[in-house]
């Protein structure tokens, strides 16, 4: 009897099941919903100094606690609603990044009313996903000149908690990239994906 061939993912993609299911049906598809593509980029910017795996064990309170991440109804928040969210253990308590979710909201709105949030960063692609094709984990960089020259723009939009690296790994999440390694099994399908007819 043969056994079973093992799944190939990424290395990061483990070992809780959390962690396995987001590699397998989120990291890296293609979003084009300004809404999701807003939240996917405040939920980077609370990772900064944490691991992903933090955030995304905490991605439900997040979304009770911000209010489903509506960007309209975060932007009019004020001090009294920084104060709350810090006494909310479900989330990370860090004030400079609860003061940015709300300056980066007025900064979405900006631009969703000037040009679409989503027009604004998959511009930088030409509408379709960069397509690499690492073949170990270790060849993935932590930013490029691409990820800088964003995070410079979403800083001169009046975004915070956005710098080069942050903005690498949320290209990567919502597929702006396509950083599976070429042997892991989400490649290919991802590839497809970001195939724009």
């Amino acid at each position: 009897m043969c056994a079973d061939n093992p799944v190939t993912r990424c290395a990061w993609a483990g070992p809780e099941q959390i962690y396995i299911d987001y590699h397998d049906t989120e990291w890296g598809v293609p979003e084009y919903d300004s809404r999701a593509l807003w939240e996917k980029l405040i939920l980077d910017g609370f990772q900064a100094g944490l691991s992903w795996i933090t955030i995304l064990k905490k991605r439900d309170n997040f979304r009770a606690a911000f209010d489903g991440f509506d960007p309209a109804r975060i932007a009019c928040w004020g001090p009294e609603d920084v104060e709350r969210l810090l006494q909310n253990p479900g989330i990370i308590r860090h004030r400079g990044k609860i003061e940015a979710a709300i300056t980066n909201a007025q900064s979405w709105e900006r631009i969703e009313a000037r040009e679409g949030f989503d027009t604004f960063l998959w511009r930088y692609v030409d509408g379709a996903p960069l397509q690499n094709t690492w073949a170990t984990q270790a060849d993935v960089p932590p930013q490029t000149s691409l990820s800088a020259r964003i995070s410079q723009d979403l800083k001169a939009e009046g975004f915070r908690f956005c710098g080069p690296t942050i903005v690498y790994a949320f290209m990567e999440a919502v597929g702006i990239v396509n950083d599976h390694i070429v042997t892991c099994h989400r490649h290919r399908t991802v590839r497809a994906m970001g195939q724009r007819t």
